[in-house]
């Protein structure tokens, strides 16, 4: 398995319509989207490229980040939209 981190988002609705998407551990990671289907694809960007930004920096991740690839379970959230 490939490494992994878990980084935990916080959804917040915007008053003039659609979202933005934060990190409380990566204060750098920041996004928004219209729609909820718009903000999943904006997050795997925006965590993609804080990740980026922190090899470039040659800043470290916070350690809870990380992930054990070797574990048999990882707990884990996803937004699902309800139908």
């Amino acid at each position: 398995m490939d490494k992994l981190l878990k980084v935990p988002l916080v959804l917040t609705p915007q008053p003039e319509g659609g979202y933005t998407v934060t990190s409380p551990v990566l204060p750098e990671l920041v996004t928004e989207g219209d729609t909820l289907d718009e903000i999943l694809d904006h997050v795997q960007d925006a965590v993609s490229a804080t990740l980026e930004m922190y090899e470039d920096l040659g800043k470290p991740l916070p350690g809870n980040l990380l992930q054990e690839s070797d574990q048999d379970s990882i707990w884990f959230e996803c937004l699902v939209p309800a139908r």
